[in-house]
């Protein structure tokens, strides 16, 4: 990342503005292994088998699915509510902040701020399914 410092008239110090790479341009990179490796933390709360949901609904297939029609899973309103698919960039966002995303989701999980890290996840989740 490169960073530009931007002098605020009458801030008193400079504020420093990071240059983001477009979400796809990182995802087109993704390493769908060192996703695997992180899928580990999800684990606890989703699998990757159709049908088989845990505290979280299953994952399996979720690359391109509409949001909250996992098969026997209790959602909360706001996500059955929330209208979309989970494209990459949806996935992206989410796992941003989740509940900065969609106020009210059942989805414990503070984010994850990496976006190499979401990019890779959400490779491994396209590969992964079943």
């Amino acid at each position: 990342h490169q960073a530009y410092t931007i002098e605020v008239e009458g801030a008193g110090e400079a504020e420093e503005e990071v240059a983001e790479i477009p979400f796809a341009d990182v995802y087109a990179l993704a390493d769908a292994g060192a996703g695997e490796r992180l899928w580990r933390q999800c684990q606890a709360c989703h699998k990757l088998e159709t049908g088989a949901n845990g505290t979280g609904p299953y994952l399996a297939n979720v690359v391109g699915r509409p949001k909250g029609p996992a098969e026997g899973y209790s959602y909360s309103t706001a996500m059955a509510d929330f209208p979309g698919e989970w494209t990459p960039e949806a996935l992206n966002e989410f796992l941003i902040s989740p509940t900065g995303y969609i106020e009210g989701t059942k989805m414990n999980y503070r984010g994850m701020p990496d976006v190499e890290d979401r990019a890779n996840l959400i490779a491994y989740l396209e590969t992964a399914g079943g």
